[in-house]
């Protein structure tokens, strides 16, 4: 009976335990869940009130332009100049006569920053542009 017994301590464990290997599946499974939706802003901005609800384009018409307050400029969540989303802007609208540029500014933000966005849009006749705004509160 000893020798039995001796034997079966060296016997190797030829199955995986998976109970581990799902407990790690899962635990990145709700890091991703939780990380994804803060991944989709790139700058927290507090938009004004107001607007109405959009009508439906299609997501390659759409280039969106962020301010924050302190002026810095992200087209489609890249830090760009202005200048150089000009350019970018004058690119794609030539390629697609149908976009529209979403401006999302932060209500706090300075003006001028806004106002040379529009300008530059309009000077290089892409008329087709969107102030984003929160839908208004109701009472």
């Amino acid at each position: 009976m000893r020798r039995f017994s001796q034997r079966s301590s060296l016997v190797t464990l030829s199955e995986i335990n998976i109970t581990p290997l799902l407990d790690l599946a899962f635990v990145l499974l709700i890091i991703f869940v939780i990380t994804t939706p803060l991944l989709e802003q790139s700058i927290n901005l507090k938009l004004p009130q107001g607007g109405k609800p959009d009508t439906k384009l299609e997501k390659r018409d759409i280039r969106t332009v962020e301010i924050s307050p302190q002026g810095v400029y992200l087209l489609d969540r890249q830090r760009l100049s202005l200048d150089q989303i000009e350019t970018e802007l004058i690119r794609d609208f030539h390629a697609n006569p149908n976009l529209v540029i979403y401006i999302r500014a932060d209500e706090m933000g300075r003006n001028k920053d806004l106002y040379a966005v529009i300008d530059r849009c309009q000077r290089n006749g892409i008329t087709r542009y969107s102030l984003r705004t929160e839908p208004p509160v109701k009472h």
